[in-house]
């Protein structure tokens, strides 16, 4: 199974290359939902993105020209965390007014902190209660400087203020001061792709502090690597059956929070070969349960939940609590949507138990949530009438998941 380029690193390139000094082009990037809309946000910022190629599983290939960053605009951060917390330090460089909103649940979710942190900077902006909708005044420029900030309810405050900074006037001291941070692989991530456009940041670990002082963004032509996390459900997909499946273009060192999958599902009796050619995966046949603390990689939650449903033993999923702030409470979420096939399952504020029983077929929602909805067609491959509502919800990340799924299951993948 092909998978698409990683929507992580395909925003974070769009926000680098828009930022840079010169025009560059991005290979390899996924064309999903929560991309288009960052291509889109950015475009309407006057940055010029041009399609000059495509291919069969919904990657693209596009020419960014850098251009002055202006107003009016309005833009639709979709459900996308990427969009919505990393275009409004870019507006803020804009001359003129911005404004941001997005579906329902979007507005739901966390942004008061980054707004915070943005106004501390001498940015000007109006909002909802810390929340969507919201309005930049942007004069051209951010004065930058040192402020605080509690982005324990998402890294990606982190990031989305680190990827802009270096256009500051006086560059960035970012302190963190609430508790753990989580998804600390997205934020390598980040710090990794701004090296590459030689962008300096320093961490202090000690104080939880990033500096960055002000610099030019170089121009850095990129090719996206596959997205380890969609992955997932097909990984998922051998494990629950006791099959084999190959991800080709598996890289062997990457800051991808989904090359975590690889312990985790060897830790279920995945059996799992890591070769030049991709990462292969044999199910066992029987899935062990599993006691682990997914802090750092709660994107893969579902999915793993969906194979501790299927397991032989009980599983603890913990470190968990963020992710009640994503697409939908994923916590909640799985608690019900587990619970209507049969599952033992318990929830607490940050965490999930799951043990061992019979399992039925149910009529589940997808919550509006691309990873709930994947982690369901797992469920469904052992048990009979699993039914999923409004599964094109998954063209937020994976542009064509019900022709990937069919196509795994006919044996007719795309490089099988």
């Amino acid at each position: 199974m092909r998978v698409p380029g990683s929507k992580s690193a395909t925003n974070r390139a769009l926000v680098l290359a828009a930022l840079a000094s010169g025009p560059s082009t991005i290979r390899q990037a996924l064309a999903a939902r929560d991309t288009l809309l960052m291509a889109d946000a950015l475009m309407a910022l006057g940055i010029g993105i041009e399609a000059v190629g495509r291919d069969s599983i919904g990657n693209i290939d596009w020419q960014v020209t850098p251009g002055r960053l202006r107003g009016p605009a309005t833009i639709d951060v979709g459900l996308a965390g990427t969009v919505m917390r990393f275009v409004p330090p870019v507006a803020a460089l804009a001359e003129g007014a911005v404004d941001f909103d997005g579906d329902a649940r979007a507005r739901e979710r966390p942004l008061g902190p980054m707004l915070d942190a943005l106004r501390g900077l001498g940015v000007s902006l109006s909002d909802a209660g810390g929340c969507l909708p919201v309005t930049v005044s942007g004069t051209g420029s951010v004065r930058g400087g040192a402020v605080d900030i509690d982005a324990s309810a998402s890294s990606q405050f982190v990031s989305g203020l680190l990827l802009s900074a270096a256009r500051f006037d006086e560059g960035l001291t970012l302190r963190h001061t609430g508790r753990a941070l989580p998804s600390l692989p997205h934020i390598a991530m980040t710090l990794h792709m701004l090296r590459e456009h030689g962008v300096h940041v320093d961490f202090d670990a000690e104080t939880s502090t990033w500096r960055l002082s002000p610099s030019p963004i170089a121009a850095v032509d990129r090719v996206i690597e596959p997205d380890l996390s969609n992955a997932g459900p097909f990984l998922a997909a051998a494990m629950a059956t006791a099959g084999s499946v190959t991800v080709p273009a598996w890289p062997r060192h990457t800051t991808q929070a989904g090359d975590a999958l690889r312990g985790l599902l060897a830790q279920m009796g995945g059996h799992l070969d890591l070769q030049d050619g991709g990462l292969t995966i044999t199910g066992p046949g029987e899935i062990r349960g599993l006691d682990a603390d997914l802090a750092d990689v709660g994107e893969l939650t579902p999915v793993v939940a969906a194979l501790a449903a299927l397991a032989a033993s009980p599983s603890h999923l913990r470190g968990i609590g963020h992710l009640r702030g994503h697409e939908t409470d994923r916590i909640a979420a799985l608690a019900e949507m587990l619970a209507a096939f049969g599952a033992s399952v318990e929830a607490t504020e940050d965490a999930l138990r799951i043990a061992p029983a019979p399992l039925h077929g149910a009529t589940v929602s997808s919550y509006s949530d691309h990873r709930m909805a994947t982690a369901a067609a797992v469920v469904g491959l052992v048990v009979p009438d699993v039914r999923i509502d409004d599964i094109a919800t998954t063209g937020k990340t994976l542009p064509d998941f019900p022709g990937m799924w069919s196509e795994m299951l006919t044996g007719d993948a795309d490089g099988a």
